[in-house]
Order: structure tokens, then sequence, then C-alpha cells
């Protein structure tokens, strides 16, 4: 199965998420983090990812009489390459597009949920939240240079873990042509 055809469903995106940043999460840890899901569809979900080579294995213990398994996203395979997205139909890209729409929403909707329960409620500028759309007006080299920039950018970043201090940060990108 091709990675977008594993990523598409909207499950297996949010599963995917979660495991963004180098987290490894046993499927308890999953299913509190996507508590809307239910066990038996997130485990089957979870078996599609590992099966694919999108999760592995990097641990498991007995719990109970049975085996609890805790899972990493293998970034590389968890993406759409070029030519996979160059073969998409237009139908397709709309799908993809719309799954990742909803993932986000959903992920802003969890933010908004935990804020408005949380002392001192929602407060963008703490938590470091934001959106915002600018316009640009670049020619294909300086477009090219731009992504290569947020790529160092961000790439200096992605081997940073968990250290008591850091928190875990979502950064979704859209480049869309005028």
């Amino acid at each position: 199965m091709a990675s977008a055809d594993l990523l598409l469903h909207p499950v297996r995106l949010r599963v995917v998420q979660a495991l963004l940043g180098e987290r490894t999460l046993t499927t308890g840890d999953l299913h509190a983090e996507l508590p809307d899901v239910p066990v038996a569809t997130l485990y089957r979900h979870v078996g599609v990812l590992a099966e694919a080579g999108l999760l592995e294995v990097v641990g498991e213990r007995r719990v109970r009489g049975s085996t609890e398994r805790t899972y990493r996203l293998v970034t590389e395979a968890a993406s759409v390459g070029p030519e996979e997205a160059a073969g998409m139909t237009p139908e397709q890209h709309r799908r993809a597009f719309g799954t990742f729409v909803a993932a986000l929403l959903a992920d802003f909707d969890r933010w908004v949920d935990a804020g408005a329960a949380a002392p001192g409620g929602l407060d963008a500028a703490r938590d470091g939240m934001g959106y915002r759309m600018t316009g640009l007006w670049l020619d294909d080299d300086e477009f090219a240079a731009l992504v290569a920039d947020l790529r160092q950018v961000v790439g200096d970043r992605l081997t940073n873990g968990p250290d008591g201090e850091r928190r875990r940060c979502l950064l979704g990108t859209v480049f869309l042509p005028g």
C-alpha cells in the first residue's frame, strides 16, 4: 500500500501525528491521546501502519498475560514523496489535503479544550500557538531558497528530545500558489 493510501485514513494520520517528534508510545498511550477512537479500531490501524513499515516496535513487555508493544514512527516511510505526489489524481490531492486539514482541526480543538479546562484558560501567547497566512512574491529560485531555509531551520531542531524543559510542538506547513 502506498504511503498516501495509508495516510489518507483520518485515524492512521492521527496516529502518525501523535508519534511525531521521535515519540515512543504504546497503544494505551495512543488511546489516551485519541480517546474518541475505539480501542479495537486503534489496534487495527496501528497494526496496518506497523505491517506497512510506518511504525516499528521498539519495546515489548508482558502485561496481564498479553504483550504490550511500544511503537516509534519511521519518519522517512510516513511521508508522501515527490514521485508519489506527482502521480496522484486531483481527487487524491483533494482527499489528502482534506485529511490533513481535518487532523489539523482536531489538534487545534484538543488545544482549545485543554486550554479551556486549564487554570488561566486559553493563552495563545503562553502556549506559543499561532496561525497566519502571508502572501509572498517569489520567483522559482527564491521559492526554492525559502523551502531550503525552512528545512534547515526545522532540521536543526529535529534532533531535540524531551528534557523536562522542552515541550512538544507541532508545525504544519502548507504552500499554495497564489
